[in-house]
């Protein structure tokens, strides 16, 4: 998952359900963001380019939400005080898994 992950560009996001289906098990999109909040301080892998499928940063409002707008903004990805990607259509990026 990690390395599928790190192939969505700096500027691009990607939703929880599209990564849980380029690795063949979309109804585990739940279990992605779990697996995604585990991670470690400081790691390598681009967690913050995943939003909700509403194009919605992880609970607008928190502590963790905050990183990561701030992350995607760093970026040039436009984030609405509502926690919102703006323009989601365009910068959500296709995952294809590669076996």
């Amino acid at each position: 998952m990690h390395e599928l992950l790190r192939t969505v560009p700096a500027g691009a996001v990607t939703t929880y359900g599209d990564l849980a289906g380029a690795l063949g098990a979309r109804s585990v999109a739940r279990q992605v963001g779990y697996a995604l909040a585990a991670l470690p301080e400081g790691t390598d892998v681009p967690w913050h380019r995943v939003v909700d499928g509403r194009g919605l940063v992880t609970r607008p409002g928190s502590a963790n939400a905050k990183r990561q707008c701030k992350l995607l903004r760093s970026e040039g990805v436009t984030v609405g005080r509502d926690g919102r990607v703006a323009e989601f259509a365009s910068r959500r990026y296709a995952l294809v898994w590669r076996a």
